[in-house]
């Protein structure tokens, strides 16, 4: 093999990781920390509430302001944890909703980052995706 093959490799491995996002957004780790719990659902949990306070926070401003930028990273922060709950909790039909959650939260994301600096597109978007924050919260309590 040459040098070629084998960088190509360890790259294609890197960005297959779940860990990837760390790579991208390392702050994201931070938040994972910050919220921490006794499990991987209650991790996301924590998460959920942090994201949500952070939302409600970056009403009424503009651009990729301090609030926005805590919220990109406290979203990749629950992106990257969603597949880091125990087996068990991966086996219940609830986890499924979950990860559907996890998957209309990050269109919403991506809309809201298109409209950052339009108002009141930012801030109607703030709040759908503080409501499905909301929803995937309470399929994650169905977890516990």
């Amino acid at each position: 093999m040459n040098w070629r093959s084998v960088f190509s490799i360890a790259v294609l491995l890197l960005l297959s990781t779940s860990g990837c996002s760390y790579l991208f957004y390392p702050h994201a780790k931070e938040f994972t920390e910050k919220a921490k719990g006794a499990t991987g659902v209650e991790t996301l949990i924590n998460l959920t509430n942090m994201a949500e306070a952070t939302a409600k926070s970056a009403k009424g401003g503009k651009g990729a302001d301090q609030a926005l930028d805590d919220l990109h990273n406290q979203f990749h922060a629950i992106d990257n944890s969603i597949c880091c709950v125990e087996k068990s909790v991966k086996e219940q039909p609830a986890y499924a909703l979950a990860v559907t959650h996890n998957k209309e939260l990050k269109t919403i994301f991506r809309r809201l980052w298109k409209f950052k600096n339009d108002q009141p597109q930012r801030d109607q978007h703030l709040d759908l995706f503080v409501s499905e924050l909301q929803e995937m919260r309470q399929t994650l309590e169905t977890l516990r």
